[in-house]
C-alpha cells in the first residue's frame, strides 16, 4: 500500500521560508513522476511543482524562481522549498505521485495523493 506523509507546513509572514517534506513509503517504481500541487479555500487544487525520475522540474508561474523541487530517493523524500512567500501561496498543499508515463501538473493524472499540509502566509 502506498503511503505519502506530508510534514512541514506552519505560519509564517510574507517574505518568509518554509520547506515541506513528503515520506512516500510503499512506492517501489521510482520511475515515476512526483509532484507538489495545492488548494486554497474555494478554489481547485492547483499543480504547484514536478519532479521526473531524472531530475527534471517544471513549475507553475506563480512560484518559478521561489519554490524549488528535489527528492531524495534514498530516503524515499520529495521536498518542496518555499522561500519569499506570499499570502496568495496559503493553500493546503499536497504530494502526489503521478500515473506511470504522465509527467503532467494536472490532477487528473495523480495516481496518490498525501493527505496534505497547511501553509498559510500573513501579510
Amino acid at each position: 500500500q502506498v503511503q505519502l506523509v506530508e510534514s512541514g507546513g506552519g505560519s509564517v509572514q510574507a517574505g518568509g521560508s518554509l520547506r515541506l517534506s513528503c515520506v512516500v513509503s510503499g512506492y517501489t517504481d521510482r520511475t515515476n513522476c512526483m509532484a507538489w500541487f495545492r488548494q486554497a479555500p474555494g478554489k481547485e487544487r492547483e499543480g504547484v511543482a514536478i519532479i521526473a525520475s531524472n531530475g527534471w522540474t517544471s513549475y507553475v508561474p506563480s512560484v518559478k524562481g521561489r519554490f524549488t523541487i528535489s527528492q531524495d530517493n534514498a530516503k524515499n523524500t520529495l521536498y518542496l522549498q518555499m522561500t519569499s512567500l506570499k499570502p496568495d501561496d496559503t493553500a493546503m498543499y499536497y504530494c502526489a505521485v503521478e500515473s506511470r508515463g504522465r509527467c503532467i501538473l494536472d490532477t487528473r493524472f495523480v495516481a496518490y495523493w498525501g493527505q496534505g499540509t497547511q501553509v498559510t502566509v500573513s501579510s
